[in-house]
């Protein structure tokens, strides 16, 4: 009689980049973080699938409980999750959010993280249900527009893209919007006869999945990927409003590297239209990478730049 091969073992999940010295990565884990640029969907995993889910936790509570509640969702009934956050970005919040979604939680805490650990648990079905539910993709009426919890300004206009849209001036030809969020200003810009395609560049899968809903113009183009690393070039117009926070972390290099990427991708005589805070200390960039540059306003807390190459 011929032994049967074991089962496999259940595979493992990632989602987000926890630091090395709080928590393994699972060999081979699959990445699951929407700001990953070729990862797989968290909501995608199969039921009771994953042997071992290590969450680097969002700070937004209602997609930190949705990224919880998939994941235990996905763990195997011996599964194991760990899910770690800095204290005071949802860290301190994390094992009650645990327990509420049926776990039973051991707690540590390590350099100003919260690091929890817990098995699929028994129960805990409605509870897992209504989290998924709440952070799910939805169409949100006062926008108008597709949308998702976790995404930025994920239920509102945000003061500085309000603004720019305010501001723009009239472009043409081939352009690109760096971090396009929902498709808020690309969508404006195609209103344009003399703009011949925009190309929408989004690092957040969710914003990209809910600007292909929002922006139906056959001129509009999507890309997901890091702004920073296009490819794109020979281009006659470029808009964004960058961030300046890396899931959760103030990060003002970001905004600069917005600025040279914006400067690689443009033509000779290219513009960039830019919307800051006006403390972010983006001027020094502009003036660096391009021939001219014109505040064209500053009001509520904000500049918007346009520059020439």
């Amino acid at each position: 009689m011929t032994n049967a091969s074991p089962p496999a073992s259940p595979a493992a999940a990632l989602y987000g980049s926890p630091p090395a010295d709080l928590a393994d990565a699972p060999p081979g884990a699959a990445q699951v973080s929407p700001l990953r640029p070729g990862s797989a969907d968290i909501a995608a995993l199969a039921d009771d699938s994953i042997g071992q889910f290590t969450v680097a936790a969002p700070p937004g509570s209602i997609e930190r409980r949705f990224v919880l509640a998939h994941a235990l969702r996905a763990l195997a009934s011996d599964g194991r999750l760990v899910a770690l956050a800095l204290k005071d970005k949802g860290g301190s919040r994390l094992r009650g959010e645990l327990e509420e979604l049926g776990c039973e939680v051991a707690e540590s805490y390590k350099a100003r993280h919260r690091i929890c650990v817990a098995r699929k648990p028994a129960g805990g079905e409605a509870a897992i249900s209504a989290a998924i539910e709440a952070g799910s993709p939805r169409f949100v009426e006062i926008l108008g527009l597709h949308s998702q919890p976790g995404i930025f300004s994920w239920d509102r206009i945000d003061p500085g893209s309000a603004l720019l849209l305010a501001h723009l001036p009239a472009l043409a030809g081939q352009g690109a919007d760096l971090g396009a969020g929902l498709g808020i200003l690309a969508r404006h810009l195609l209103q344009g006869s003399k703009v011949e395609a925009v190309t929408l560049v989004e690092l957040d899968r969710r914003a990209m999945e809910a600007a292909r809903l929002n922006v139906t113009d056959p001129r509009a183009r999507f890309l997901w990927a890091d702004a920073r690393e296009t490819g794109l070039t020979e281009l006659d117009f470029v808009v964004s409003n960058p961030p300046f926070h890396a899931e959760g972390i103030e990060d003002r290099g970001l905004g600069q590297a917005f600025i040279a990427a914006a400067a690689r991708m443009l033509r000779r005589s290219g513009t960039l239209v830019l919307v800051a805070n006006r403390h972010m200390p983006y001027e020094a960039a502009l003036r660096t990478a391009f021939r001219s540059v014109e505040t064209i306003a500053d009001t509520a807390g904000y500049k918007i730049f346009e520059a020439r190459k």
